[in-house]
C-alpha cells in the first residue's frame, strides 16, 4: 500500500512527467487549431460576460437548427486556451454539430482579481445560459446541448449536468444541460487540495471541496454522463473515472471506460479520429434524445 504523501499526489496527478513527449501533443494540437480556424472561419471571441476571459468561439453547423457541443478546456483550470482546442470542431461539425469552444480565466488570477475553481464553474455556467440564449442565431438547437470537456474541463462539465439552472437565470429550463462527456475528468478534489504542485496556483480550501466535488453530490435528477479515461492513465485518474460512476449509479452515467492505448492527452486527439472508440461515443452522445 503506497504512502499517500505529496510526493505520490504529485506522481499521479502530473500528467507532464507521466506523458514525456507531452510537449508533442500540445504541437499537435496548435497546428491543428489553426488549421481548423482557417478552414472553418469561426466568429471568434464573441463574449459571454464581462469578466476575465469571458469569451467562446462558434464554429456553426453546416445545416440550420444542428445539435449544439460546448467544449471545454483542460489544464488544471490554470493553463491553455480555447485557441489550442479549435482542433476538436472540425470532427464534431462533421456530426453535424455545432460547435462551442468556451474560454475561462484562469486560476490564480491577480492580485486584484482572484480566480478559484468555484469562479470557473460559475463562468461554465454563464457561458451555457449564454448559448441557450443566442445559438440560435448561429444555427444551433438549444433544445439540444451537449458539453464535452477533457480533465480539468471534464470535470466542469459534470459540474454543469447537475447545475440548478433556475439560480443562474430564472429564464433557464431546469434541463439545459441534459448530456455530458467527461475525457479524463476529476471528480473529488480532495486529492487535488493535497497536490503540491498544483495547489500553490490552485488554493482549494475544504469548502471548494464541498462545493465543487460531483462525486459528493447526489446525482443528477435528469440528464446522462459519459466518462472515460486512458487507459494508460495514472490510477488515480482510474479512480477517478470509477469514482463517478459509483456515485451517480449506471442510470446516470451509463457508460464508463478505460480506452485502452491512450494517456491523458492522446486520448482527446483520440476523439477527433473516425472509427475510434471515442470518437464513436461522441456520436451517440449527439444522437441520443435528452
Amino acid at each position: 500500500m503506497p504512502i499517500k504523501d505529496a510526493a505520490w499526489h504529485d506522481r499521479m496527478y502530473n500528467n507532464r512527467a507521466l506523458v514525456p513527449d507531452f510537449a508533442d501533443h500540445f504541437a499537435h494540437w496548435k497546428n491543428a487549431s489553426e488549421q481548423a480556424r482557417q478552414t472553418l472561419k469561426p466568429q471568434m471571441d464573441l463574449p459571454y460576460g464581462d469578466g476575465p476571459s469571458e469569451t467562446l468561439d462558434i464554429f456553426p453547423a453546416q445545416k440550420p437548427n444542428a445539435p449544439v457541443v460546448i467544449f471545454i478546456h483542460g489544464g488544471y483550470w490554470r493553463s491553455l486556451d480555447k485557441s489550442d482546442h479549435s482542433f476538436v470542431a472540425p470532427a464534431l461539425r462533421d456530426k453535424g454539430a455545432c460547435v462551442v469552444v468556451v474560454n475561462y480565466a484562469l486560476c490564480p488570477g491577480t492580485a486584484e482579481q482572484p480566480i478559484t475553481i468555484p469562479d470557473i464553474a460559475a463562468q461554465m455556467a454563464k457561458a451555457s445560459a449564454w448559448v441557450w440564449r443566442h445559438i440560435a442565431e448561429h444555427g444551433g438547437d438549444r433544445s439540444c446541448i451537449t458539453v464535452i470537456g477533457h480533465s480539468a474541463g471534464g470535470h466542469l462539465a459534470a459540474m454543469l449536468l447537475g447545475c440548478d439552472w433556475k439560480k443562474v437565470g430564472p429564464d433557464l429550463p431546469a434541463g439545459l444541460v441534459r448530456k455530458a462527456l467527461s475525457i479524463s475528468g476529476l471528480f473529488d478534489l480532495e486529492p487535488i487540495r493535497k497536490t503540491p504542485f498544483v495547489q500553490g496556483d490552485l488554493r482549494i480550501t475544504p469548502a471548494h471541496v464541498r462545493m465543487c466535488s460531483p462525486a459528493k453530490w447526489q446525482r443528477p435528477r435528469q440528464g446522462v454522463l459519459y466518462t472515460v479515461a486512458g487507459g494508460d492513465e495514472s490510477a488515480e485518474f482510474l479512480r477517478h473515472n470509477r469514482l463517478i460512476h459509483q456515485a451517480w449509479g449506471p442510470k446516470t452515467v451509463p457508460v464508463c471506460e478505460a480506452l485502452p492505448g491512450l494517456n491523458h492527452f492522446s486520448i482527446v486527439t483520440d476523439m477527433t479520429r473516425p472509427g475510434t472508440r471515442l470518437h464513436g461515443l461522441a456520436q451517440a452522445l449527439l444522437d441520443l434524445q435528452p
